[in-house]
């Protein structure tokens, strides 16, 4: 089968050095990530990847599988609530969370920009419950795509993708979901305003790429203001990393939790939404 060249560049191009490090995390012998399809993944891509982004980081790739991770277990958590779920996956890239947390019974849509949906339907794998919306995250008509049975529940998930937008527009999508997913969740990563002002500043590169701009920031120490955001809001929690692998995941660890150093890396926050419908409908 011939390999698949990606035409990505910006913000979209950054899927694919998560891409590298959360295979070169599955390569290893303890994984903190189980993420095969990552691993082929790579193989079907025609991309250098090590002459645009270097060779992978240790410090980085676990970071993404633990980063990745976290968000599994969130969605686990809300599955074991209402395993009949739709979880939607607002720019995921080629992440592969729907194989990593598939009981068998969730529904998936996955929610991408038309070049990056391209890619995930000739590179993934198909299935009658995994539906792939070519359309921006900030187009609020992805919500009438989901197909929410009562009582079935929804989980929303935005990694890697809230920090590139505009304030007002993750605002609008926090405030659309609360809105309109009464008993629902969401869970997003943040990244502290100190880490975003160097890709603002283009000063953090990996390899040949400049980090695109980060214009919504959010230090750990804020979340409690994503409660105002919608009355619908009615729980923000913080979610931890998981235990890492050896020293480098002890390091993870303590810089995820460290005054003056957790800004530096993803913070993840899982909202809740009241079961009683806010406003009108």
């Amino acid at each position: 089968m011939a390999r698949v060249r990606p035409m990505l560049s910006g913000v979209p191009e950054t899927l694919l050095w998560t891409l590298q490090n959360r295979a070169h995390e599955a390569g290893q012998r303890y994984p903190v990530l189980d993420d095969p399809m990552a691993l082929r993944l790579m193989d079907a891509l025609d991309y250098p990847f090590e002459v645009r982004f270097g060779r992978p980081n240790a410090f980085y790739s676990q970071l993404q599988g633990l980063r990745s991770r976290c968000f599994d277990l969130a969605v686990l958590d809300y599955l074991a609530e209402r395993p009949r779920a739709t979880v939607v996956a607002l720019g995921d890239g080629l992440e592969t969370g729907f194989w990593r947390v598939d009981n068998g019974l969730l529904n998936w849509l996955s929610v991408e920009l038309p070049q990056v949906a391209e890619l995930r339907r000739t590179l993934l794998p198909a299935s009658d419950r995994l539906r792939t919306l070519a359309r921006s995250a900030t187009d609020p008509s992805w919500l009438d795509a989901i197909e929410d049975p009562p009582g079935r529940g929804v989980v929303v998930t935005a990694q890697g993708l809230l920090m590139y937008l505009r304030p007002a527009e993750v605002r609008a999508i926090l405030a659309a979901c609360a809105e309109r997913l009464p008993g629902g969740v969401l869970v997003l990563d943040s990244m502290g305003r100190r880490a975003a002002g160097y890709t603002r500043s283009g000063r953090w590169k990996v390899g040949g790429m400049t980090i695109p701009p980060m214009r919504w920031a959010m230090d750990p120490g804020e979340r409690p203001k994503l409660r105002g955001v919608h009355p619908g809001i009615t729980e923000v929690r913080a979610l931890h990393l998981p235990r890492g692998r050896g020293a480098m995941g002890e390091l993870i660890r303590l810089q995820s939790l460290v005054p003056g150093l957790r800004g530096l890396t993803p913070a993840i926050t899982r909202l809740r939404f009241g079961d009683a419908p806010h406003g009108s409908r």
